[in-house]
């Protein structure tokens, strides 16, 4: 951590900058942002064939599947990268269930009404301790369960015949494909949510610059 000081009219205040999204996660970040905007556009397109003229149904089926396998291997190299990486601790679930809860409705008050009321944020980052309870609980949910979730269902409808016992198993293609669009449904919502959320820093760029750089920005 490196630190900067804040000047006040009548004082300073001594902050710790800190380096909180080292540059193979700024770039998987972007990179998975990219390429689930490309999936949403492409998936409207292929759906809703009559309603969008973006491009034609046979163009936007093969970006979408090759988008798809870029957001796959994309999303190995971040599990990668946080297997080999101390930073995992990011994603550790909390085994003491009433502490983590605790912490948890703390956040959802804060969210709710104390950072409108200037309260003091109930969750200091680390680098090794970024998300907060509410975070780590939906950043659990959306990389281990529904992108793998996503992701399979995807595979799926690309090769039917190959994965005809898979398709089979999960009870027919009209269950892989609900499932699937269920999944876009969801993805929607948290990338709208996900991007609310990036306006809620000391300023509105905050959290946004912290992506490119790399450092979270003093909350003062």
């Amino acid at each position: 951590m490196t630190a900067q000081t804040i000047h006040h009219p009548s004082h300073q205040v001594q902050i710790n900058k800190v380096y909180l999204h080292p540059l193979p996660v700024r770039i998987w970040h972007w990179l998975n942002a990219l390429g689930f905007l490309l999936l949403i556009v492409t998936g409207f397109q292929i759906r809703y064939v009559d309603l969008f003229g973006l491009m034609s149904f046979e163009a936007a089926v093969k970006l979408h599947n090759w988008v798809g396998f870029g957001v796959i291997a994309n999303w190995f190299l971040w599990l990668f990268y946080y297997m080999a990486s101390d930073k995992v601790t990011n994603y550790h679930p909390d085994l003491d269930a009433k502490d983590f809860f605790d912490r948890y409705f703390r956040q959802v008050q804060y969210y709710a009404w104390g950072i409108f009321t200037g309260a003091e944020r109930p969750h200091r980052v680390h680098p090794h301790d970024k998300f907060n309870p509410m975070q780590k609980l939906t950043y659990q949910f959306v990389m281990f369960i529904s992108a793998p979730v996503t992701f399979l269902s995807g595979l799926m409808m690309w090769d039917v015949q190959r994965f005809a016992g898979l398709i089979e198993m999960a009870g027919g293609i009209r269950v892989v494909n609900t499932i699937h669009v269920f999944m876009f449904i969801l993805f929607v919502f948290f990338i709208i949510i996900h991007a609310y959320m990036g306006f809620l820093g000391s300023k509105p760029s905050s959290h946004f610059k912290e992506m490119f750089t790399g450092y979270e920005e003093p909350h003062v």
